[in-house]
């Protein structure tokens, strides 16, 4: 399966800003939808901001926002009619790109000689829109193309998945209490990776869209939407409400020579007091839009005439996801927090040349328990007994 990654042009004349109203982005949802894309977008279902089908813009979060912070999050209604005044949910687009399961074959044994015959799974890569896709989301879909497709072994589903989408990015013009993108330099601004972009206007005026194109295709799309020409007044004000949603962050992570800080310190005494919170209910890691971790399983009918092997989303939180014959490899909670948070934002880095983190703070907001990773990671800096150093005695105890 050959690798493709939305194509980007050099911006000329035809991409000045336009201006979209309400009906616009209706028509732009209906304009996907005859290119026979299957819009996706943020939908409000049980008591949460969910990614489903959109067919038209009254299916969206209109008049909705969110109350989040560490193991909180409630919907409450804004007083006016933004469409997109909200932040995220527990939802990331991953679910689409990575499906959290499918077959991989299935195989079936015949009457006659007893013979299985083993049938491989077709791939499967609908066209589809990912509508309202945030910076830090954008950011998290460039981290999993490296994972799934940055190196010698390519993931067929997603690559086949990923070249049949459709981007529109939306700018964030309000902060979640959980937020710290600005701190992982992927937000709130979108600035590469989607088709198209919008920033929402909404004011006692007016109530409009600046938008952006970002690839050929998405300029194409924005040509049939027969859209006003935005004016530089309206590109500043697009600009001055992102602005105001950056300086509305109020968490903050300290990326500063962290890989080296984690590694010099997996003996820190932190690590005991987070596992004596810590659940290991695995949430953190079904909710971030990075995480890739999977397993498969074998399954038989009762007459051992088929048999079938699945592939599901997994999380280093669970006991089995460690397992070498013998026995887990990581059998405390102490061990996998410290694997999955040394792996996030350390050891990703040697593997894909990146942070895994993106700022976007799901994994706080959904543990119940209320962790924040970077109260986590200041503690350690705060009170650090050793020098941080990486060394290779120090990763091989990444597993104690």
């Amino acid at each position: 399966m050959a690798r493709r990654t939305p194509k980007t042009h050099t911006p000329g004349p035809d991409d000045a800003p336009m201006l979209l109203d309400v009906e616009g982005l209706g028509r732009l949802i209906a304009l996907l939808a005859e290119e026979g894309y299957v819009v996706l977008g943020p939908r409000v279902r049980d008591g949460a901001v969910v990614y489903d089908e959109v067919r038209r813009v009254a299916d969206l979060p209109v008049g909705w926002t969110e109350e989040q912070a560490p193991g909180r999050y409630r919907l409450v209604r804004r007083d006016d009619e933004a469409v997109f005044g909200f932040t995220l949910g527990p939802h990331a687009w991953k679910r689409s790109l990575f499906p959290p399961r499918r077959r991989l074959w299935r195989a079936e044994r015949s009457e006659g000689d007893g013979a299985f015959t083993i049938a491989e799974e077709p791939v499967e890569a609908p066209k589809q829109a990912f509508l309202g896709v945030r910076a830090c989301e954008l950011a998290a879909i460039a981290v999993q193309d490296r994972v799934f497709m940055g190196g010698a072994y390519v993931d067929p589903v997603y690559a086949a998945r990923r070249a049949n989408t459709f981007i529109v990015a939306v700018n964030c013009t309000q902060a979640a209490a959980t937020c710290f993108c600005a701190s992982m330099d992927t937000g709130p601004q979108a600035r590469s990776g989607f088709d198209l972009a919008l920033t929402e206007l909404l004011d006692d005026d007016r109530h409009v869209f600046l938008l952006e194109a970002g690839t050929e295709t998405g300029r194409s799309f924005a040509a049939r939407l027969s859209a006003a020409p935005a004016v530089p007044e309206d590109v500043a004000a697009a600009r001055a409400v992102v602005a105001r949603t950056a300086e509305a962050l109020t968490r903050t992570l300290d990326t500063d020579g962290i890989r080296d800080l984690l590694f010099g310190n997996l003996d820190h005494p932190r690590w005991d007091e987070v596992a004596s919170r810590c659940l290991a209910c695995t949430n953190c890691t079904l909710v971030c839009p990075t995480c890739f971790c999977s397993t498969v399983e074998d399954t038989t009918d009762l007459t051992g005439a088929v048999a079938e092997r699945w592939q599901t989303w997994d999380s280093c939180f669970t006991m089995d996801f460690s397992y070498i014959h013998g026995g887990s490899v990581r059998k405390t909670h102490r061990a996998r927090y410290r694997q999955w948070l040394t792996h996030k934002l350390a050891s990703w880095i040697d593997q894909f040349g990146t942070s895994g983190c993106v700022g976007c703070g799901r994994c706080i907001t959904w543990c119940p328990v209320g962790i924040d990773l970077t109260e986590e990671v200041r503690a350690i800096r705060e009170s650090a007994d050793i020098p941080p150093h990486t060394t290779s005695a120090n990763q091989a105890q990444a597993g104690r």
